[in-house]
């Protein structure tokens, strides 16, 4: 069902636990059960409802604040987001609900000393599209940077350079001016940008992501947060 980009596998486990998940239509009871390619797989009304109803969200996150939970001790993107951070500006006429907390998670990171486009979803299939091992889907940055920038160096960060043994995806890299560059990746590996610089000489002092895919950062001010609408596409 995760393949075939119906839910996440979390949610499979827990619609065929409920038995909300037909297979040719007959109901699958039974965890992990591999099936034909060519087989018809059918959630329920209720299910299609549930997953219908999962929400997605644009943060832009500040510097100091941590994707993810791995560290305790800062502040997690998740707990900032609450209908006093939403957006005034936001079209999206969803109203707030707390249950839209439940399940929120980044689909990919910014790490802590970072800010820009951050997306939390409840839905694995955005998730999936995002960060799966699959996923072509384009980032691009703004860096700030420190050192001195030429043409070779321009061109080892477009293309032939390796973090811990593996060689990276071509990257597009421009320059806006001495001090600032525009990146943009197909790939996240952990602290990339800020590694890519060091390896041709160069310290990354800023960081801020501004787009994924066709979604924007736009205007949306900086510890504020907006409903991704249905509309919108990755």
């Amino acid at each position: 069902m995760s393949e075939r980009g119906i839910c996440s596998r979390r949610e499979a486990d827990r619609y065929i636990a409920d038995g909300r998940v037909r297979v040719d239509g007959e109901i699958a009871d039974t965890l992990g059960v591999r099936v034909d390619p060519q087989s018809t797989i059918d959630l329920s009304r209720e299910a299609r409802q549930q997953s219908r109803r999962k929400v997605t969200v644009l943060f832009n996150k500040p510097i100091g604040v941590v994707s993810d939970a791995q560290d305790g001790y800062y502040r997690q993107a998740s707990s900032l987001i609450g209908p006093s951070s939403r957006y005034r500006n936001d079209r999206f006429p969803l109203r707030f609900n707390n249950a839209h907390l439940q399940g929120l998670a980044p689909a990919g990171r910014l790490d802590i000393e970072s800010q820009g486009l951050l997306v939390l979803t409840q839905d694995g299939r955005i998730a999936k599209q995002l960060i799966g091992p699959d996923s072509m889907i384009d980032k691009e940055y703004l860096a700030r940077i420190c050192g001195v920038l030429d043409g070779d160096k321009l061109d080892r960060l477009r293309f032939g350079l390796e973090l811990d043994g593996r060689a990276l995806k071509r990257a597009e890299v421009n320059q806006i001016n001495d001090q600032q560059l525009r990146i943009t990746l197909t790939e996240g590996r952990k602290r990339q940008i800020r590694r890519m610089c060091a390896e041709v000489g160069l310290e990354v002092t800023g960081l801020k992501r501004v787009r994924i895919g066709r979604v924007r950062l736009g205007g949306l001010p900086e510890g504020q947060w907006r409903y991704l609408s249905p509309r919108e596409q990755f």
